[in-house]
């Protein structure tokens, strides 16, 4: 093996034992052993990319992810990634709807998804709104912050959740006027106009489509006061994930922290509903048990009654 493919190598697996969430259940003397066979004569960072996958694969996290520098240009730096709109609207009763997908891609993205995102919640919210849905039934993932920036209004001002490593440190995501934070820090977003005090009943629509950020906007809702969720297990990668760019231009996006609600409870893997109902929203049926199933749970609650 070259040197500047042994030092490729040694360099992705150092990054992986250092920041991985899962780094304490692997034996990483035998996954380096692994890692440098598989090389074997490498010449060049390419000739190791197999290895340094199969390295990866040994964390068992279901969300880590390496991109060679190719799959960087076509993928992770894509400004324009195809979306679906945030869609807000007045359901009978004095209810609030609100499906929320998820969103990646460039700044511009993100902000026209908060404008469209707080229109629709405007929208949903007239008459005032005795109650909500929050459907995440469609939200594959992405980035979380402008999420809770649309959400933040019926989410509620406070500690909302946090980021826990595997040394238990923890970064608390927070509500302020609609504006997401970290650690008390702002991700970027402005102050969106109120919509009530927070406090009105959620019901949270989930099914397994609902995954990575879109799991972390719905833990943001676990334990928070009449609040309820319905459907099916989520995807199962409530985890966070941070990209680390190699020396050839490629990047280990590597999970490196378990999300947690507001009470402290942690979550790495499938996050099952309050009430559990079988799921054919877009699946070619025209009935939807689960909204059926969360309109009746608010229309129970005393401030829709």
């Amino acid at each position: 093996m070259s040197a500047e493919a042994r030092s490729y190598l040694s360099e992705a697996l150092t990054i992986m034992e250092d920041n991985a969430l899962r780094r304490d259940d692997v034996d990483w003397a035998d996954v380096r052993r692994a890692a440098f066979a598989q090389a074997g004569s490498a010449k060049r960072p390419v000739d190791t990319h197999p290895a340094v996958e199969a390295a990866l694969s040994a964390l068992e996290d279901g969300h880590s992810r390496f991109y060679d520098p190719e799959s960087v240009a076509n993928y992770l730096e894509d400004e324009a990634p195809v979306r679906v709109p945030v869609e807000g609207r007045a359901l009978p009763g004095r209810v609030g709807y609100l499906s929320l997908p998820g969103v990646q891609g460039s700044e511009e993205v993100s902000q026209q998804y908060v404008r469209e995102g707080r229109a629709a919640l405007a929208k949903a919210d007239r008459p005032k709104a005795c109650g909500w849905v929050v459907d995440l039934r469609r939200n594959h993932g992405g980035n979380m912050w402008p999420m809770l920036a649309v959400v933040g209004p019926v989410l509620g001002d406070g500690d909302v959740g946090a980021f826990v490593d595997a040394r238990g440190k923890k970064l608390v995501w927070s509500m302020e006027s609609g504006i997401p934070r970290l650690d008390g820090e702002s991700t970027g977003w402005g102050p969106s106009d109120p919509i009530g005090e927070g406090t009105a009943p959620v019901a949270v629509l989930v099914n397994s489509s609902t995954a990575s950020s879109g799991e972390a906007v719905a833990v943001a809702f676990r334990g928070r006061p009449a609040t309820r969720s319905f459907g099916e297990a989520t995807a199962g990668v409530p985890t966070s994930n941070r990209p680390h760019r190699l020396s050839d231009g490629a990047v280990l996006n590597l999970t490196v922290a378990k999300d947690a609600d507001r009470t402290g409870r942690t979550y790495d893997e499938a996050i099952p509903p309050d009430e559990e109902v079988a799921d054919n929203h877009g699946r070619g049926s025209r009935q939807d048990p689960v909204m059926e199933a969360a309109t009746a749970w608010l229309s129970s609650q005393a401030a829709c009654g």
